[in-house]
């Protein structure tokens, strides 16, 4: 095979053995948590140094726990409810005992 051109078969074999399963649930979390945690981490580096500089006002201190937490929260209740929109497309089989 020439050293640029397309492979004619995948790069792993094929096995009989199945692909490990994915705790979708478990990895979103933690990436929301490392998100979020991004955030608070961002905003709070910049709001020292507005303190260290003077610009930070007693009116300001007010909006700075809506500033730091409001979006991690919201973007939770955003995730949680896609997770319960995607839900509702799952199909519920049907037993002889849920017939009755």
């Amino acid at each position: 095979m020439p050293l640029y051109s397309i492979p004619r078969r995948p790069f792993r074999p094929q096995t009989s053995e199945p692909s490990t399963p994915i705790n979708w649930r478990r990895g979103m979390f933690r990436i929301w948590l490392l998100v979020s945690a991004a955030w608070v981490m961002s905003w709070s580096i910049l709001l020292i140094m507005d303190g260290l500089q003077g610009l930070l006002h007693r009116a300001d201190t007010l909006s700075i726990p809506v500033l730091l937490f409001g979006p991690p929260v919201a973007l939770l209740l955003f995730g949680a409810a896609c997770a319960w929109a995607f839900r509702g497309f799952k199909v519920v089989e049907r037993t002889a005992d849920n017939d009755r």
